[in-house]
């Protein structure tokens, strides 16, 4: 993971299905640049998107058909194209959810672990 200073970090690989679906799923209709906004807003600029990593990945999900685009105008009237969560998308936050929380339980069973506690079962 790269940092950006000492606060901020590029986005995981993987993660960022996961982030954009449930961003959308939450916010409703948002153009690209809305979407990496958000993400910075809600994780309190902790993660950074960058448009080499954010365009590809919604040009991926909408070919998968988790998200659909269509163009319009932005708040400062520039031409922009707005994505939506499409249901195959909704059945898919659901199962990154899932699988990011039995990896996220996972990872941390390991940082809580005491290898102490191993020593001790051993004898």
């Amino acid at each position: 993971m790269k940092r950006h200073g000492p606060d901020k970090a590029d986005v995981l690989q993987g993660t960022l299905i996961l982030l954009v679906l449930r961003t959308l799923d939450a916010l409703g209709t948002l153009h690209g640049y809305g979407i990496a906004r958000r993400i910075e807003q809600i994780s309190q600029d902790v993660l950074h998107l960058n448009q080499g990593t954010l365009y590809p990945a919604l040009l991926r999900m909408e070919q998968e058909g988790w998200i659909s685009s269509k163009w319009g105008a932005s708040d400062n009237n520039r031409k922009a194209r707005f994505y939506s969560i499409t249901a195959a998308g909704r059945r898919r936050l659901i199962r990154e959810t899932g699988e990011w929380k039995l990896m996220a339980s996972t990872i941390e069973r390991f940082l809580a672990f005491d290898p102490a506690s191993l020593a001790e079962e051993r004898e």
